[in-house]
């Protein structure tokens, strides 16, 4: 038991006090680091529900609208739980630090190292959507492959976020010659709302209840509970972006596709990895920032390819 307490729910690896993996992954850090990206979720929320922009929006992260009609089953008014959504983010965190007894000095030098961070955690899952992307050619040689892994790909990459409503227009069918920026625009508030609010249900509320489940109530020891906890969220986080989980059915906005499937398994782990070593902060930014990459390397190579 005396093992168990030195491990911090936000957090399931210790790193040297005061060390830069130490303090980044503090619940502050998170909240200071995520809290642009939160703003301009909303904002960009407001304004792609714009007459303008609407037909080009796929609705709310899904993640975002459970957490949202959450509080409206708890007695919160709608208009209130739309801001209370992401506030609520911000008081988990808070109360993650309060509850880690962490310092809460910030050096605001740490969040620029944070962001870089972030983009080279995201380079392994870019480089795998393209590798499992690729049309298979039995018999190219390595020159080949090189150059099929930077030309145009018969799929896009995958995209690690799931909305309410059906898959954006595509701007290559529209005469409008501002439609790939609007649709670039929405997708990319889109992927940046996925990377906090799946976060937030899949890494630090679902792994932290599933922690809760194998080491205080089953009493499995803390290495073996990590292990179980990445695993089932993961295929949990995968199941979730083709499978609505209150009806049981199938997204038919979203066809099943094994490449898919595989790919968004394999980052949950990844996600969940990440989450148990870095901490909260860290992981919704490598999310965020894989989902912004891959958004611009469709509508670089793929916005063509229907």
């Amino acid at each position: 038991m005396k093992d168990k307490r030195k491990y911090s729910t936000s957090q399931l690896f210790n790193f040297a006090q005061d060390s830069y993996l130490e303090r980044s992954a503090r619940p502050i850090y998170a909240v200071v680091f995520l809290l642009p990206f939160i703003v301009f979720y909303e904002v960009g929320t407001i304004l792609i529900n714009s007459d303008l922009l609407r037909q080009y929006w796929q609705g709310r992260v899904v993640a975002f609208s459970w957490l949202q009609k959450s509080l409206e089953h708890i007695g919160f008014s709608t208009k209130f739980a739309w801001v209370a959504t992401p506030l609520a983010v911000v008081l988990i965190l808070i109360g993650l630090q309060l509850a880690s007894r962490k310092r809460w000095r910030l050096w605001f030098a740490d969040l620029w190292l944070m962001a870089v961070e972030c983009i080279f955690l995201a380079i392994p899952l870019i480089v795998m959507g393209l590798f499992l992307n690729r049309p298979a050619r039995p018999q190219a040689d390595i020159h080949q492959f090189l150059r099929s892994s930077v030309q145009i790909q018969t799929r896009p990459l995958s995209t690690c976020s799931s909305t309410e409503n059906g898959p954006s227009l595509s701007p290559a069918n529209d005469n409008n010659g501002n439609a790939s920026a609007i649709k670039l625009l929405a997708d990319i508030v889109t992927g940046i709302g996925a990377g906090i609010y799946e976060e937030l249900v899949f890494r630090l509320i679902l792994i932290c209840l599933l922690m809760l489940l194998f080491q205080d109530l089953l009493q499995l020891n803390h290495g073996s509970s990590v292990i179980l906890s990445v695993f089932v969220s993961a295929a949990l986080f995968s199941a979730y972006h083709h499978i609505d989980f209150f009806s049981g059915q199938l997204y038919q906005r979203d066809p099943f596709n094994w490449t898919e499937f595989v790919f968004r398994t394999i980052a949950g782990v990844y996600f969940a990895v990440l989450f148990a070593v870095r901490g909260f902060g860290i992981t919704a930014g490598t999310h965020a920032f894989y989902d912004v990459i891959a958004t611009v390397i469709n509508a670089g190579f793929f916005s063509s390819v229907n």
